[in-house]
């Protein structure tokens, strides 16, 4: 008898519905975030200063720049200059917090964030070997210790802050520019929200681009929310927690969607195998 040849998206469909669209989990992750009391000290000890920080900046830049590229922005759009010249100066600033503040300062933050929460969906033996936990803490923030290994939540890159200013003139462009620059720059940020679930995993640099590729455009929904979410003023550093939060959920859901899968193909499996063996108790 021919083996049984198994047809993955066949069994893929059935349990594809558990995983909510990407764009979703920004938000998912807001909600969580605020309704799991745990993380506030998380907040506490180093965003609010940095929050403060964003808005000198953001203050400074709309007191000196925002009147004359809405000038400059006047004479090729009309009216909607105004509304781009907000976006370009939101974008300058979230450049300006990143090289200053957000590689050096939050990514520890973000990381115990992203740890907690797949701890409190049940994930604890995908962070147990990467770092010190406390089985015995009363809560999934607590749990967390030292890690074991480099924990990076997502890696600072040039390239990506030259990409983001590169990207920035498309804010020029009528009509079409602001949601060309948010998708643009979203399709390279999305993947590094889960650079730390790829490191969890030991994934390697083939295996990491074949999954990115597999959900490219998953990826580039999630980042584009998540950017538009950190170019709010004043929140923008909430809102990194925040999506920090939304990429482990979405985590914990596709580890829970690629469980489903193997559970479905090992019962096609043990269906088409023989019955085992027991003798007649007579």
């Amino acid at each position: 008898m021919p083996p049984r040849t198994i047809n993955r998206e066949a069994l893929l469909r059935p349990v594809k519905s558990i995983v909510s669209a990407s764009f979703l989990y920004p938000c998912k992750g807001i909600w969580y975030f605020l309704t799991h009391r745990e993380y506030y000290p998380l907040f506490g000890r180093r965003l609010i200063p940095l929050t403060i920080t964003s808005i000198v900046v953001l203050t400074l830049l709309f007191i000196f720049t925002y009147l004359p590229q809405a000038a400059f922005l006047l004479i090729f759009h009309g009216p909607t200059a105004w509304v781009n010249a907000v976006f370009l100066v939101l974008g300058e600033g979230h450049v300006v917090t990143a090289l200053l503040f957000e590689a050096l300062l939050v990514d520890e933050t973000l990381v115990d964030v992203f740890d907690a929460t797949l701890i409190r969906e049940g994930l604890i033996s995908l962070v147990a070997p990467s770092r010190i936990l406390d089985h015995d803490a009363p809560t999934a923030v607590k749990m967390l210790g030292k890690p074991i290994t480099t924990a990076v939540y997502s890696p600072f890159s040039f390239r990506q802050i030259a990409e983001f200013i590169l990207f920035l003139p498309l804010n020029l462009i009528p009509w079409v520019g602001v949601p060309a620059f948010l998708v643009l720059t979203g399709a390279r940020g999305g993947p590094l929200h889960h650079w730390r679930y790829f490191k969890l995993r030991e994934l390697t640099k083939k295996e990491r681009n074949r999954e990115i590729r597999s959900r490219k455009w998953k990826y580039t929904w999630f980042g584009t929310v998540a950017l538009l979410l950190q170019l709010i003023p004043v929140l923008s550093m909430f809102f990194l927690l925040t999506s920090a939060c939304g990429s482990a959920l979405w985590a914990a859901k596709l580890e829970e969607q690629k469980t489903l899968v193997e559970e479905a193909e090992a019962a096609v499996v043990n269906e088409g195998a023989p019955p085992v063996y027991t003798d007649d108790p007579v």
